[in-house]
């Protein structure tokens, strides 16, 4: 390296930056084969590519180090076809996408690979979305693991993201008991979703002492119990709201004041799946909304299609009424997803 230094200086205004400043998207490739400056030769070579999502024989040898060393499996339990299954040939379709900047971007799913003088020493699982990268699964060899293989992929799907200018990076998913997982939140500012509310909320020690104590929690309902006791409940709402640091994100949900109210028959809603409180059910305010009557039926084993709207009593009945056939298709629908109606077709056909 202090022949490299007196090769290659630093100018004065490039040591000051150094100095003052750390960009992410410069440190993280300085090591790379492709930026190291030659003479002298380097005493290793790493390189990093982003590659197809298919098996190949190196990235195997990988995966069957990693979970036999780290995971612990059995030699029987990891095979060819399990890798390929699991971690292989994503039913994501690779292709670019233009974003609103003019910017081309990745989409589909990738391997990350990283290479130590020619040899493949870890894997990154990618699914790079339209608007963020997504970590799906990562594996290394047990000789680099005193390097933390695992918070240098970290810092490169991050940088991944800031230079294809996807706006996050997502960790994937988060289990609080894990010590495996326990590096996914050391890294900040980091939001985890409500899995109540659909709301993205800024990890914080308020978060993860919830997170601590059971099994299921409601982050709305765990920040609003540790509140002090105050008379006024509306003083002790706008705490919540002002300590969960909420981000914004697409609710599947629509509540609205008539969902509360029980239907136009005065029937009982227990049994209705619009009162069960499932994350990404739509509100039945919203189904109400939504033209039901050209869902096709098929009736019979051979022959033309029906429509809802031509069942007995279809048009007299009320979507409100749980009892109602309209009803049951619009939970029929609210289950499969809203956007998905156009393609669903009931299939009547008595079996047996």
């Amino acid at each position: 390296m202090k022949e490299a230094a007196r090769l290659y200086p630093r100018s004065r205004e490039e040591t000051k930056k150094r100095d003052n400043e750390f960009c992410l998207t410069e440190r993280i490739h300085e090591a790379e084969l492709s930026r190291v400056k030659t003479p002298p030769e380097p005493a290793h070579k790493w390189v990093v590519t982003l590659e197809d999502d298919t098996f190949t024989e190196e990235k195997f040898l990988v995966y069957e180090n990693y979970q036999r060393v780290v995971h612990g499996d059995e030699p029987h339990e990891i095979t060819k076809q399990s890798f390929e299954r699991f971690l292989c040939n994503s039913p994501l379709r690779r292709r670019f996408m233009v974003g609103p900047d003019g910017r081309k971007r990745r989409l589909g799913s990738y391997h990350q690979c990283y290479r130590l003088d020619g040899v493949l020493v870890a894997v990154g699982v990618l699914d790079l979305l339209p608007h963020c990268v997504s970590s799906v699964y990562f594996l290394y060899h047990e000789s680099i693991h005193p390097f933390a293989p695992g918070k240098l992929s970290v810092l490169y799907e991050i940088s991944l993201a800031i230079e294809e200018n996807y706006k996050w990076w997502y960790p994937g998913y988060y289990i609080h008991s894990c010590p495996k997982m326990k590096y996914k939140i050391e890294y900040s500012p980091q939001y985890i979703l409500d899995p109540d509310t659909l709301h993205w909320r800024r990890l914080d020690k308020a978060i993860l002492d919830i997170l601590g104590k059971d099994t299921y929690v409601s982050f709305a309902k765990g920040l609003e119990e540790a509140l002090p006791n105050t008379s006024d409940s509306r003083s002790a709402d706008s705490a919540t709201a002002s300590a969960s640091s909420d981000v914004e994100m697409p609710a599947a949900s629509d509540a609205s004041p008539d969902d509360t109210d029980t239907d136009t028959d005065d029937e009982e809603v227990y049994g209705s799946l619009f009162k069960a409180k499932m994350p990404g059910i739509p509100s039945l305010s919203a189904m109400e909304k939504l033209n039901l009557d050209h869902i096709p039926l098929k009736i019979f084993p051979t022959g033309p299609l029906f429509e809802t709207s031509d069942l007995a009593g279809w048009n007299r009945s009320s979507i409100r009424s749980t009892s109602s056939i309209r009803h049951s298709v619009a939970q029929l629908v609210a289950a499969l997803g809203a956007d998905l109606m156009d393609d669903i077709c009931l299939d009547l056909v008595r079996q047996g």
